[in-house]
């Protein structure tokens, strides 16, 4: 890798780090060509990131982030999960990492502070902001639905008499 593709990557990876509100650490321990490309597409469906990235380059672009905590597992064949939603990420990675015993959730950061495999675990059981909006909805749209079923009746019964 050239000196400008380093420097690239470096500057690609200091922005992920700066803006995501979650990034999970990885270990790929020799997971195919084609299962890091089912969890790549799995996590972008999702609304998330995932890069493999190289240990020491990923340690360079970690200085001076909210992120800086990641440094100590920058070992062996990592990849970093990242996300604007703290939920899309975590859900993509530990649905891959109950199916595939070759990838293992080192740890993570969420705005800010360090997080274990437990609380990444933990994230990924909660509902996505998309279902709760849904279920929200649902929930105003119920008494609305019984109110007019309710002066309907109420109006039919006005009519009939």
């Amino acid at each position: 890798m050239k000196r400008e593709e380093k420097q690239e990557l470096i500057t690609e990876l200091n922005g992920v780090f700066n803006t995501s509100k979650l990034v999970i650490v990885t270990l790929n321990k020799g997971m195919t060509v084609a299962e890091v490309t089912e969890l790549r597409n799995n996590i972008h469906k999702d609304g998330a990131g995932y890069r493999v990235a190289k240990n020491r380059l990923a340690k360079f672009a970690l200085a001076g982030t909210p992120c800086e905590a990641l440094a100590e597992m920058f070992v062996g064949p990592t990849a970093i999960a990242y996300s604007e939603d703290a939920i899309a990420a975590s859900r993509a990675v530990a649905k891959m990492a109950k199916a595939n015993d070759k990838l293992e959730i080192i740890g993570g950061v969420m705005n800010g502070q360090k997080i274990d495999v437990k609380t990444i675990m933990d994230l990924a059981a909660l509902p996505s902001l998309d279902e709760l909006r849904g279920k929200l909805v649902g929930l105003l749209q119920a008494p609305a639905g019984q109110l007019a079923r309710l002066a309907k009746a109420y109006s039919e019964k006005e009519q009939a008499a």
